[in-house]
């Protein structure tokens, strides 16, 4: 049985970067970093994170609701969980 790698976020140009599973566990650490790092950022780049649960695509949805985000990468459950909570491809929320 495999451990899932660390969760993390960096700045990389104008990209948050996460990587890992970001999850109901990885959550709160991430939460500050993600937070300091997201002045000026305007794109997500979910490339090389390899989970995502509810808790972990709120965190996003958060930060995107700071100012649009353009998203890049679809890691496993991303979109499940974006028809489930009914966000677009940006993380903002549907208009009924």
């Amino acid at each position: 049985m495999t451990t899932p790698a660390a969760a993390s976020v960096r700045r990389d140009g104008d990209a948050l970067a996460f990587a890992g599973a970001v999850s109901a566990v990885s959550v709160p650490a991430l939460w500050n970093e993600a937070r300091r790092l997201r002045a000026g950022a305007s794109r997500l780049d979910l490339h090389d994170v390899t989970a995502l649960d509810s808790a972990g695509l709120a965190l996003l949805a958060e930060l995107a609701a700071d100012g649009p985000l353009d998203v890049h990468g679809t890691p496993p459950g991303l979109t499940e969980l974006c028809r489930a909570y009914r966000l677009t491809p940006t993380l903002g929320y549907v208009s009924a």
